[in-house]
C-alpha cells in the first residue's frame, strides 16, 4: 500500500497490516476461547520491512513462553530457549533475509551467464542487493547489504517486558510504591548485582534500569532469559542482524530497528527513555563506535536509539481480541452484569500455542520453502508464504521439547538456522569463491587437504575467534561492551556444545 492508497500514519499502517495477515491464519494458530465466555490471551509482534515508495514486508511471531535453566542442556539445538513475542519475531526476520540470500543466489546459478563478464546476471530483490565486488575486501567481507530505501519496524501489542514496562507493571498493581528488596551475601552484607541476582521481571520495583529475566509464575522454576527490553536493548548497538545473517549481509545503518510501535496504553515515556534512550541506561554508549570492517563503505557499529511510536489504544482495542486483559477490566466483570447473573468469570491465562510467519523469498520458484505448514499456506491476504509453523514449549506442535528430535525443531532454531547458513554457503556460484569463503570461513567440517577433521561446534561457529580486520570482531566488541553497560547481564549457557549431526534423524517413520 502507498501513501497515496491510504491516509492512515505510518505507527496505524503497520499494525492494520500485522493484524490483518494474522487474522486471516487458520484458526488452529489462535488462542482458543474458554467454556466460560472468556479468551486466551496473548501478545503478538510483527517485523515490518518498508521501502519507501510503500510496499510492506514482515515477519510476526505471536506467543509469552521461554524455557526454564534447568531445560537448556538439553536442547541440543533443537529447542527454542525464549518464545516471547519480540525475541522471535527477530528470529523469524533473520531467516527471512537469509532465505532472500539464499533465492537471489540460487536464482544466479540457475540463471544465464552475461557474456561480457563471465558471470551469472544479478538476481534482484526489493529488500537486499549484491555488493559492488570492490568493497568486498576479495572475501573478506558480507557479500550482501540490505537496500537503502529500507526502514524496519517493529509492532507489539504489548509493551516488552523487563525495563520499559517497570511502571506499567507498576501501576498494575492494588499498591504500586515501588518497595525496597536488598539482597545479602553469606557475610550478611548487601550484595551488588551479579549472575546470581538476575533479577525477576515482576519484581523490585525499586531497583530501575537493571537487566531482568523473563518473567514465570510465581512457582515454576527461574528462567535464565533476559527480558525483552534488554534484548531490544543491546540490538540497538548489534543491530538486528543475528550472527548467521550478518555473515551474509554487511552492515548497515539501516539494518538497525527505526521504531518501535506499540499501543499508546502500553507505553510509558519514563520507562522507554530509560531502556531505549540516548539518556538513559545505554547513555554511557553514545560516543563510542566499533568499525565493523576494514571495507570502503563499513559503517560502524553503534548505540543507534530507535522512536518509541503510539497507535491509539481505542484502534488497537478494535483490531485484537486478544490481548491480556487489564487488572480494571477484570474487576469490572467481577462487580458488573456477570457477577449480577451469579456467574463468576474465569480468569484469562495465556494462550501456549505460538504461530509463526514470514513472507516467501523474492524469488520462490528457485528456493524450495522449508516447512511443511507452508503448503497448506499459499497466501495471507495476498502474501506468499516463507514459514508458517505453529510452537508450543520451543518446538513445533505435536513434538516433546523433553525429546528433542530433528522432525520437531522449528525453522527457527539454532541448529536449523546454522544449517540453513550452511546451505546459502554451497549455493553460491562458483564464478563468487571470494564471497563463499567470506560466508563459509569457519564453517567447513573438512581440512584445507580434504581430510575430514573435527566436526565443527555451535559454540566455536558463534563465538570462536576472528581477525581483528573481520567484520565479525567488530559485532562482538560492540555487544561485550552493551553487555557491560547493560547492569546484571548474566549468560544463558548450557546449549553450546553440539553439532549439525543433531539434525540427522535417527528415529525410523511410522508408516
Amino acid at each position: 500500500m502507498s501513501r497515496e492508497e491510504h491516509g492512515d500514519p505510518l505507527p496505524l499502517r503497520i499494525a492494520s497490516l500485522v493484524h490483518a495477515h494474522f487474522n486471516a491464519l487458520p484458526a488452529k494458530s489462535k488462542p482458543h476461547i474458554l467454556s466460560d465466555g472468556s479468551k486466551e490471551w496473548i501478545p503478538m509482534t510483527g517485523i515490518v520491512a518498508m521501502l519507501s515508495d510503500g510496499i510492506l514486508n514482515f515477519s510476526y511471531r505471536s506467543g509469552a513462553k521461554c524455557l526454564s535453566a534447568s531445560q537448556i542442556p538439553r536442547c541440543r539445538g533443537l529447542v527454542l530457549h525464549d518464545c516471547h513475542a519480540e525475541i522471535l519475531a527477530i528470529r523469524a526476520f533473520n531467516h527471512w533475509l537469509m532465505t532472500e540470500c539464499h533465492s537471489i543466489l540460487a536464482e544466479e546459478a540457475a540463471g544465464e551467464t552475461n557474456p561480457a563478464t563471465g558471470s551469472p546476471n544479478p538476481s534482484e530483490s526489493k529488500f537486499i542487493r549484491k555488493r559492488d565486488h570492490h568493497v568486498t575486501c576479495e572475501g573478506q567481507c558480507p557479500p550482501f547489504e540490505m537496500q537503502p530505501n529500507v526502514r524496519i519496524y517493529m509492532y507489539c501489542t504489548c509493551a516488552p517486558c523487563g525495563d520499559g514496562s517497570m511502571e506499567l507493571c507498576m501501576a498494575a498493581q492494588e499498591d504500586a510504591t515501588p518497595w525496597e528488596v536488598v539482597r545479602q551475601n553469606n557475610s550478611g552484607t548487601e550484595n551488588s548485582l551479579g549472575d546470581d541476582n538476575l533479577l525477576d521481571g515482576r519484581a523490585h520495583f525499586s531497583l530501575l534500569g537493571v537487566v531482568r529475566r523473563k518473567p514465570a509464575r510465581t512457582d515454576a522454576e527461574s528462567t535464565r532469559s533476559k527480558s525483552c527490553s534488554d534484548k531490544l536493548a543491546l540490538r540497538q548497538v548489534s543491530s538486528l542482524l543475528s550472527w548467521q545473517t550478518s555473515r551474509l549481509l554487511a552492515l548497515t545503518e539501516n539494518a538497525y530497528l527505526a521504531g518501535l510501535i506499540l499501543p499508546e496504553d502500553e507505553i510509558s515515556r519514563v520507562a522507554c527513555d530509560r531502556a531505549f534512550g540516548k539518556n538513559g541506561r545505554m547513555a554511557a554508549l553514545v560516543a563510542q563506535s566499533w568499525p565493523s570492517s576494514s571495507c570502503e563503505r563499513s559503517v560502524e557499529y553503534r548505540f543507534r536509539p530507535f522512536q518509541v511510536l503510539s497507535v491509539p489504544a481505542g484502534k488497537v482495542r478494535a483490531m485484537w481480541q486478544f490481548a491480556k486483559p487489564k487488572p480494571t477490566t477484570i474487576r469490572q466483570l467481577a462487580d458488573g452484569e456477570m457477577a449480577a447473573n451469579g456467574v463468576t468469570p474465569r480468569k484469562s491465562k495465556p494462550g501456549n500455542v505460538s504461530a509463526v510467519w514470514t513472507l516467501a523469498p523474492s524469488n520462490t520458484d528457485k528456493v524450495l520453502l522449508p516447512e511443511k505448514g507452508s503448503k497448506s499456506l499459499p497466501s495471507l491476504c495476498g502474501s506468499k508464504t516463507g514459514l508458517y509453523e505453529s510452537i508450543i514449549s520451543g518446538v513445533k506442535q505435536g513434538n516433546k521439547a523433553s525429546s528433542p528430535t530433528a522432525r520437531g525443531a522449528s525453522a527457527l532454531s539454532r541448529a536449523k538456522m546454522w544449517a540453513l547458513l550452511e546451505k546459502i554457503t554451497d549455493c553460491e556460484p562458483s564464478g563468487e569463491a571470494e564471497q563463499k569463503t567470506a560466508i563459509s570461513s569457519g564453517l567447513s567440517s573438512r581440512s584445507p587437504l580434504g581430510q575430514p577433521r573435527r566436526p565443527a561446534i555451535y559454540d566455536f561457529i558463534k563465538r570462536g575467534p576472528t581477525d581483528e580486520g573481520d567484520s565479525r570482531a567488530a559485532r562482538k566488541h560492540a555487544i561485550r561492551h552493551a553487555q557491560e553497560v547493560l547492569k546484571g547481564w548474566a549468560p544463558n549457557t548450557g546449549d553450546e556444545s553440539w553439532g549439525l549431526d543433531v539434525l540427522i534423524d535417527t528415529h525410523k517413520r511410522k508408516r
